[in-house]
């Protein structure tokens, strides 16, 4: 994402020179917005026919490139991608995919969850074949995925889900102890909402049988890169995968 700071200045008066500090990105930001330069620089500061600032300092080249050092700095104090993606999965992982957490632990997952989404890099996911593959479900706020109303020895012990952009099909998929399988359309309603209705269930992977016509929903893509992709339902669970297998595909 980029930001991008507006200033109008007034009509320039004659060259003179103005003082700017150049100690720290953190001092001159807020001077900028006011109009406002603290003392002490050799900076001349004129206005261009686009009436954007220019500085020219006489004396250093140095201390141009450091008085204009403060974008980036002042860019930058979002947190990269990366770094929030640590946090997220630092946070996630003694959760038991959610199985585990406390109404404090989810709150902590999405606001993590919800800066990252800020970031989105791929704004049109329906889009992107970074959307195609296997992921592997390591978190979600659904009580039903995460079967918390059975003993633990008869929850599914992984849930796998395979996405197909070119032919709109997805594929729930459960391990152990059940392996129950189950298919679903895509219809996109924006490039990263789709609508979900599901057509068949395999028992144990291998029974197939018709989904009832309730069986639907809706999912928005809110993250994706090639590593993780975070999706929201219609019913307000949160879900955050990880990429295992990119060329897997939804059978026909």
């Amino acid at each position: 994402m980029s930001m991008a700071l507006s200033y109008q200045p007034p009509p320039p008066p004659p060259p003179t020179t103005l003082n700017c500090k150049t100690s720290s990105s953190t001092s001159i930001a807020p001077a900028l917005i006011r109009s406002q330069f603290p003392a002490k620089s050799n900076a001349l500061f004129l206005q261009n026919n686009h009436g954007n600032l220019l500085s020219l300092n006489s004396s250093s080249p140095e201390k141009w490139r450091a008085q204009v050092s403060f974008f980036p700095a002042f860019l930058g104090k979002r947190k990269d991608v990366t770094t929030l993606k640590e946090e997220l999965l630092e946070a996630i992982a003694p959760l038991d995919r959610g199985a585990e957490a406390t109404p404090e632990d989810q709150q902590r997952v999405d606001q993590i969850a919800r800066k990252l989404e800020a970031v989105n890099p791929t704004k049109e996911p329906l889009k992107s074949t970074l959307l195609n593959g296997k992921w592997e479900l390591i978190y979600t706020t659904s009580k039903s995925i995460l079967q918390t109303q059975r003993p633990k020895f008869l929850r599914s012990i992984t849930n796998y889900q395979g996405i197909n952009v070119d032919t709109l099909r997805a594929q729930n998929m459960e391990t152990w102890p059940f392996f129950n399988q189950v298919t679903a359309d895509l219809t996109p309603l924006n490039t990263r909402k789709v609508a979900v209705k599901f057509d068949f269930f395999k028992i144990a992977g291998l029974i197939p049988i018709k989904a009832p016509g309730r069986a639907r929903g809706e999912l928005e893509i809110t993250y994706l890169d090639e590593e993780l992709r975070i999706s929201r339902g219609d019913k307000g669970n949160l879900f955050v995968l990880k990429m295992v297998d990119p060329s897997y595909r939804v059978p026909v």
